[in-house]
């Protein structure tokens, strides 16, 4: 099984004697590796089990989104533009609405 790892995962692993196979991938490949790192880190803040637990999965979740701004040429600030004109239009989540989609 092949795993999209931190930069300096590798170092790690050899300065404790132990030795890795690794590889460098090409970009169609690195897509798709940050596209699976970023559902892996979603179901890992969903599955954490206290506030600790769930900072550090959204900041790693944080850090695949940034790598796949940067790999697509995206800037954070135009996210955020997008994310406001949405919020503008179609508001917050703070009411805690629920649709049943059965009724669809």
């Amino acid at each position: 099984m092949q795993k999209l790892i931190r930069d300096k995962i590798i170092e790690i692993i050899e300065n404790e004697w132990r030795k890795v196979n690794y590889y460098i991938c090409d970009e169609k490949e690195y897509k798709k590796s940050l596209f699976n790192k970023l559902l892996e880190e979603v179901k890992e803040v969903v599955n954490s089990n206290n506030k600790n637990e769930l900072k550090e999965e959204l900041a790693d979740l944080l850090e695949v989104f940034y790598s796949i701004l940067k790999n697509e040429n995206i800037s954070f600030e135009e996210i955020e533009n997008i994310r406001k004109t949405k919020k503008d239009k179609k508001w917050w989540f703070d009411k805690k609405i629920i649709l049943d989609m059965d009724g669809f």
